[in-house]
């Protein structure tokens, strides 16, 4: 009798914001039938926990984590003083679950809780696959790359900053390029958003330019969880969260939006014009991600210290639609990377 080898695990790890979760799960469907099962590893009683709870069909573990808090405060500094003991326990947590699971490789999206991962995988001699979307990369991802067997990117430049690194584009969900139009479409559509946690500040500047947007737009506005404005028009709706965002994005003719790259990306798929309205705080990711996208043509960048409801106007007058450009749906390429490390 021929003995038939059990297919191998995967473990996946991210995690911080939805953009370090969400570009996992579009790699999945295409993961399931090489791998008899796929893990998450992320932090407790986070963002990463949730999404994975609604997107189901992953096996879910949590582990102690640690982020650098990039303030003086007097918070900021007790928290990145206990910060290393956090990441160490982690690493220990991180260490057991994947003795356990035993996987044949681990895909990493970045965010401080991939780094305790990434460090204990390379400690049992586990491959570890990293894969960048910004244009600059992540502290987490940059103290990760000396362990990692293979690094992808979204960016060609980033691609040729990084010694071996390799230019696929960004994992896309196979339903926003699959989406059919989930809303009725009478008029001119308009999608504003401001990341998975919203944005208090494009709230105020949308509120403030309603009635003239109104004249001309059918406005879908996500604010973020108890983060809605008091503006109301019949033209005007306003949403604190979806899980329906391939119906939106199809529907929309324009997107306001920030310049994560996994949105940015996802609208390039689908050659959305966009106006990107990058975070102003943290490591200036963002606002590296729109200027690039700006420099292709396929985006207007218009910055959080310049957004005024005249600007925000005349910007989402302007946003034109993005070119045809090459590698921005890495799905396929980044699912066959990974499922080389299947041996039979």
């Amino acid at each position: 009798m021929i003995q038939i080898k059990e297919r191998p695990r995967i473990v996946l790890t991210g995690g911080g914001t939805a953009g370090h979760v969400i570009p996992n799960f579009a790699i999945v469907s295409h993961l399931r039938d090489a791998f008899s099962e796929i893990h998450y590893i992320g932090s407790g009683n986070s963002i990463e926990e949730r999404l994975v709870a609604e997107f189901g069909g992953l096996h879910w573990h949590a582990i102690t984590t640690g982020k650098l808090r990039r303030s003086f405060s007097p918070g900021a500094i007790i928290n990145n003083l206990k910060m290393p003991f956090k990441v160490i326990r982690g690493m220990r947590q991180a260490r057991s679950h994947l003795k356990r699971i035993a996987p044949a490789v681990v895909f990493s999206k970045g965010g401080f809780v991939s780094y305790p991962v990434v460090r204990a995988a390379a400690s049992l001699g586990i491959p570890v696959i990293l894969h960048e979307s910004d244009l600059t990369m992540g502290l987490a991802n940059r103290q990760s790359l000396k362990y990692a067997t293979q690094v992808l990117t979204s960016f060609e430049k980033t691609a040729k900053e990084i010694k071996g690194a390799k230019w696929v584009g960004s994992p896309i969900r196979d339903e926003i390029v699959g989406a059919t139009k989930g809303l009725p479409k009478d008029g001119k559509n308009l999608l504003i958003m401001g990341g998975s946690l919203g944005a208090a500040a494009i709230n105020k500047v949308v509120e403030d330019a309603g009635e003239e947007l109104c004249k001309i737009w059918n406005v879908l506005h996500i604010t973020g969880r108890g983060k809605q404005t008091n503006f109301v028009h019949p033209n005007y709706t306003q949403i604190e969260y979806t899980n329906e965002m391939p119906k939106k994005l199809s529907w929309a003719d324009v997107v306001v939006t920030r310049a994560g790259a996994g949105a940015v990306f996802e609208l390039l798929a689908i050659r959305k014009p966009m106006v990107l309205v990058p975070l102003a705080t943290g490591r200036g990711d963002q606002i590296q991600n729109a200027r690039e996208v700006a420099s292709w043509g396929s985006a207007i960048h218009l910055p959080e210290g310049e957004l005024t409801k005249t600007t925000l106007v005349d910007a989402i007058a302007r946003a034109p639609e993005p070119a045809q450009l090459p590698k921005i749906n890495g799905t396929q390429e980044i699912a066959k990377l990974l499922v080389n490390f299947v041996e039979y």
